[in-house]
């Protein structure tokens, strides 16, 4: 994220939305942003521009955890995040799916009920995160005190937050979710297959996929005040290197009602592209089925690593153009460092580490460079 501060919509006045439903624009500062500088004069036709970055699932298995434990009992991730946070430096906006859950409490636990140190959210203001979705099948582990104080935690940092919510005030708020990125405006929405068969906290909002919702929640968008829909889902089979029938059906539903980003979490391994083209070639709409993990204690084939998408967004003309590019990630042990080519090409690696890194690029690269949409970063 650029060194300035932007503009985010989020809500303004809680009482105002729970009276009226009505969010509000709103200046949210912070210590980066991609706003407007407010002698700017753009000419008509002068295309605004907006880059979005995209990481997949953070996980927190037990290992992990113990991992970023201090002697003194704190927890410190910026070994973790060290590398790439520079990627997310350089985004106007920048969010991933986060997996886990966040306890005040010293009981940590893994999989498969997953309760994470706070401190987790801390280290993901510090590289600059702007936003995490939360509807995931791991998003009641800690039921509604996990939820409340998650999303208290992400509210006390800045970090925009949609999917799940504490009660229906905050649905009305952040669902969909609204910002503005350098005159761009966009909506995003979150949604599950699925919470485990945890069942959902009384009072609280998981947004589950059903296709007349989401219809609906497409139709609902004012398209006079935003310029990109994306839609974000925690769906398709673990494991499985390409998506299924229902992914397919889900994405096409999304853009047929004008969702230009749909973005794929929960298979934990690297699925496929879609592009959307105008008659001129020019890119419209796109889909990743999945970016596989960001970071987690998964070490099988195709489990270790991820993808960091880049989306450079231009507005002209009031048309939207996408210039989409990827970045392989890959976790090394033993401090679950997530180092993209740039540094694991040249960092020493144990032998074993080494191998797999390459066995993990090759794949990578293999199964991507077939779409021939996406261009590395």
């Amino acid at each position: 994220m650029h060194p300035f501060s932007r503009n985010l919509l989020i809500p303004a006045l809680t009482f105002i939305a729970s009276v009226t439903g009505y969010v509000a624009w709103h200046a949210l500062t912070r210590e980066k942003s991609s706003a407007l500088p407010e002698d700017t004069v753009l000419q008509i036709g002068e295309p605004q521009r907006a880059r979005l970055v995209f990481a997949g699932d953070l996980m927190q298995h037990m290992p992990q955890v113990r991992a970023a434990r201090r002697p003194d009992g704190t927890f410190d991730y910026s070994e973790t995040f060290r590398y790439v946070k520079p990627i997310f430096e350089e985004a106007d906006f920048a969010m991933l799916n986060f997996e886990t859950t966040l306890t005040p409490t010293s009981r940590y636990t893994g999989y498969p009920m997953f309760r994470s140190p706070a401190q987790l959210a801390d280290a993901l203001h510090d590289i600059g995160m702007d936003a995490v979705v939360m509807a995931n099948n791991h998003i009641c582990d800690n039921g509604r005190a996990g939820i409340g104080y998650m999303t208290a935690r992400f509210d006390s940092l800045r970090i925009a937050h949609t999917g799940a919510f504490i009660d229906s005030t905050r649905y009305r708020m952040n669902h969909p979710l609204r910002f503005e990125v350098k005159g761009i405006r966009f909506a995003l929405l979150n949604y599950t297959y699925d919470t485990n068969g945890v069942p959902i906290p009384e009072g609280t909002i998981v947004n589950l996929i059903d296709t007349t919702v989401i219809q609906n929640d497409l139709k609902g968008i004012d398209r006079s005040e935003t310029d990109c829909i994306i839609v974000f889902f925690h769906w398709g089979d673990e494991y499985v290197r390409k998506p299924n029938n229902t992914q397919r059906m889900l994405a096409e539903l999304c853009h047929r009602y004008g969702t230009e980003i749909v973005m794929g979490s929960h298979p934990h391994v690297i699925q496929p592209f879609e592009a959307g083209y105008d008659t001129d070639s020019t890119i419209r709409s796109v889909t990743v089925y999945s970016l596989g993990n960001f970071v987690s204690n998964q070490r099988d084939r195709y489990k270790d690593g991820g993808l960091i998408v880049t989306l450079d967004i231009e507005k002209r003309n009031g048309q939207i153009s996408i210039c989409p590019y990827y970045t392989p990630v890959w976790v090394s042990m033993p401090n679950y460092r997530i180092l993209p080519p740039s540094v694991a090409d040249t960092l020493p690696l144990p032998s074993g580490q080494r191998e797999n890194y390459l066995q993990f690029i090759q794949d990578t690269r293999t199964l991507l460079d077939n779409d021939r949409i996406f261009r590395e970063k």
